[in-house]
């Protein structure tokens, strides 16, 4: 990888294409901040800069790309209209800007998709057509349409203009913290990280670039590597979670790219909610990848200047939450209990009566008499609860092994 057996020149995007996007876009993005982390840098051995993409208008990246392209329209083509299959950011920064410049625009979504997201879409003002159970579905009527109809299509990854724009990232990021010596940032087709690796090449200094995929998606890993991974599964990086990589960027990753990491589940969920806690930021699971990855991998970034992409923060509220409260059953602050009882008066008072010595607050009980392996008298009480850490839970559940008590604790995933 990042051989650079084929000259930078020769490349489909040079360094004076992202600065000429950065020229086009500048005055209609947000210059999202570049900020030092220094509770991130305390915890990971690193000096870790965060480039906050999730402060953008649609809360993603995915607008310096479709904006570039957007401006690179002739007035016919403006006037016909674009089309876009996307059920993520990339739709919703394609039809916020063409909305403000007036180009109509049309975004096939698979049927599947979320209403929210179909909401927010139509909210920027763009014509939103549900095709099929897939994206591939969705793909393959948006390319028909684009012929029946005359319309753009606008790629979300594997066009030069949607990688020059992207790459604009990658040149405030060096504005504000020159002193930036690797990159970290999410793949999912590859067109943010095409653009930031050329960028990083065209610098006085050296830059690594180093590339991040979920482990149940690790399709540029694949191209790249040469290796045949299953690309399924439920991923919380779902921003990310492609099957196929571009054709274009799979050549520029090649090129300048020099390394890809995978990042599993759980790294991803840390991620999010470390985000949260400590710089009071809301990223989605791949806009939170680069931080996972330099979680799962410490040693690779131990005493170098990264820069990290928080490249989305759209994450429903529902799974939010529910990642937080898993971040917390793990950390030992929440956790279910459950303990064997007699069946007889004063068993729950005597557990409860523990609690309040141990000073734990209990969320919640659940009595089981029912659906339980236990003789008939037997009794199971679930209790959640909560501890300060996992010292305190611990010493909670001595002192009820030390009152006699059978005490499991019921895990997270």
């Amino acid at each position: 990888m990042a051989t650079l057996a084929t000259s930078n020149e020769s490349l489909p995007v040079t360094i004076d294409d992202v600065r000429a996007a950065h020229m086009r876009i500048r005055d209609s993005i947000v210059r999202t901040p570049t900020l030092i982390s220094r509770t991130l840098s305390q915890l990971t051995g690193a000096t870790v800069y965060l480039k906050f993409e999730n402060l953008q208008f649609t809360a993603a990246y995915k607008e310096r790309g479709a904006l570039n392209t957007l401006l690179q329209l002739s007035d016919a083509a403006r006037a016909r209209g674009v089309i876009a299959a996307s059920a993520g950011n990339h739709a919703q920064g394609l039809a916020y800007h063409a909305n403000r410049l007036g180009v109509p625009a049309t975004i096939v979504m698979p049927t599947t998709t979320p209403i929210v997201k179909v909401t927010q879409t139509q909210g920027h003002g763009a014509t939103v057509v549900l095709e099929g159970d897939t994206f591939d579905a969705a793909y393959a009527h948006a390319r028909t349409l684009e012929a029946s109809e005359g319309l753009t299509f606008v790629h979300p990854f594997d066009d030069p203009r949607v990688i020059a724009g992207q790459g604009t990232v990658a040149l405030e990021m060096l504005e504000d913290a020159p002193e930036i010596d690797t990159f970290i940032t999410p793949i999912g087709g590859g067109g943010l990280i095409s653009g930031m690796a050329t960028v990083a090449r065209a610098a006085a200094r050296p830059i690594e670039v180093i590339g991040v995929q979920a482990e149940l998606f690790p399709s540029m890993y694949n191209r790249i590597n040469g290796t045949h991974m299953p690309c399924a599964g439920d991923t919380l990086a779902e921003g990310i979670a492609v099957k196929e990589p571009g054709s274009i960027t799979a050549g520029m990753v090649k090129a300048l790219v020099d390394d890809i990491l995978l990042v599993s589940e759980r790294n991803l969920e840390e991620a999010v909610s470390l985000l949260l806690q400590i710089e009071k930021t809301v990223a989605e699971g791949a806009g939170a990848a680069g931080l996972a990855a330099l979680m799962q991998h410490p040693e690779r970034f131990r005493g170098k200047t990264v820069g990290v992409v928080l490249c989305g923060g759209n994450i429903d509220t529902r799974l939010l939450a529910n990642v937080l409260l898993r971040d917390l059953a793990r950390s030992g602050r929440l956790a279910r209990l459950r303990i064997r009882l007699k069946d007889q008066p004063g068993s729950l008072y005597n557990v409860a009566r523990i609690f309040d010595e141990q000073r734990v607050n209990i969320i919640e009980v659940y009595h089981q008499r029912v659906f339980t392996s236990l003789p008939a008298k037997g009794l199971i009480a679930d209790i959640e609860c909560e501890a300060r850490d996992r010292q305190h839970l611990n010493r909670l559940i001595s002192a009820l092994r030390d009152g006699g008590y059978e005490v499991s604790q019921v895990e997270a995933g």
